[in-house]
């Protein structure tokens, strides 16, 4: 988790409006949709280039405190990366059924939406958005 990642007034549509390929961009389309029906809440750019949903405060072992959001993911050019899925025992229970990814610490690593169950997806958002261990507001 970047903790010198914040939100910021980019507006997630002209964000989405410069990413490339063409594909992932109609990709990253489909999932603010997605995720914005799964979540109920509008999503805020967080950085350069993640688009978050929510909001929750943070504290690691070490005692470094910051906000994240619990949903959040980035169309990258050569994946879609998703975060949050892995950080419930339900999540990462899901992600079996979801298609083909390869996961990192704390992401999920996808090549092609196509590939993946739109169902599976849209759970998968709604459990992360709604895991009970932070306060999953909007901003």
């Amino acid at each position: 988790m970047a903790n010198n990642t914040r939100p910021t007034d980019v507006p997630v549509e002209a964000f989405i409006a410069g990413v490339t390929p063409d594909r992932r961009r109609e990709e990253a389309e489909r999932v603010v949709a997605l995720f914005t029906e799964a979540t109920g809440v509008e999503p805020v750019m967080w950085g350069p280039s993640i688009i978050g949903w929510g909001s929750y405060r943070y504290r690691t072992a070490a005692g470094t405190q910051g906000d994240w959001p619990p949903l959040a993911f980035s169309p990258r050019k050569a994946q879609l990366t998703f975060y949050g899925f892995r950080d419930s025992p339900e999540g990462e229970a899901m992600l079996s059924a979801l298609g083909p990814h390869t996961t990192g610490v704390g992401c999920v690593y996808v090549k092609r939406l196509e590939d993946l169950d739109r169902e599976v997806l849209s759970d998968l958002a709604e459990v992360t958005f709604h895991r009970g261990d932070h306060d999953a507001t909007a901003r």
